[in-house]
């Protein structure tokens, strides 16, 4: 055997020893053995707050305003931007709350995530009305008085990234959080 492949072994050889140091300290030290959302406090509502793209939102609009149709103009346009909703379905509000503003989104813990993206269509202007016990995974959007016109698409995603990650509601823990 040469002294050029002698070296060449021994050098393989300190690679694979520094390989093999390196694994078991990662290993040992690893801090991740928690699953996501363990450490939420007890009674807290779970929600998810992951971003959803539109077309895996539901959504289901109302019409709070004066203005006849207004509802079905509203869906045909967020169908065409993707979303998940049935513009025939579209219609006054059933609980017939008054709103103020543009919109209340109304939405429970499995769209908290996908409430923030359709948000961000009304410009970060949308009141949310978060409700602990709704298990739907759709969000009620209702058009308010002030409501003129959904962002366009490059507005949408200026809000959508202005406003950052989604924030959790008081008393709920973020699943997507170890």
């Amino acid at each position: 055997m040469t002294i050029a492949r002698i070296r060449a072994l021994a050098v393989v050889g300190a690679l694979f020893l520094a390989a093999l140091v390196l694994v078991t300290v990662s290993i040992v030290k690893d801090k991740q053995t928690q699953t996501p959302g363990s450490t939420c406090a007890k009674g807290s509502v779970r929600v998810d707050s992951h971003l959803a793209d539109a077309e895996t939102i539901q959504l289901n609009v109302y019409n709070a305003t004066d203005e006849v149709g207004l509802a079905k103009k509203v869906a045909l346009e967020l169908k065409q931007r993707k979303f998940k909703v049935d513009p025939e379905k579209a219609s006054n509000d059933p609980l017939g709350k008054p709103v103020e503003g543009v919109a209340v989104l109304r939405y429970g813990p499995k769209m908290v995530g996908a409430a923030w993206v359709v948000r961000s269509y009304f410009l970060n202007e949308a009141v949310g009305e978060f409700d602990p016990n709704r298990q739907e995974e759709t969000i009620d959007v209702v058009l308010g008085p002030s409501f003129k016109k959904l962002a366009t698409e490059t507005e949408q995603r200026l809000s959508l990234a202005s406003a950052g990650r989604a924030v959790p509601p008081k008393g709920t823990c973020d699943i997507n959080e170890a």
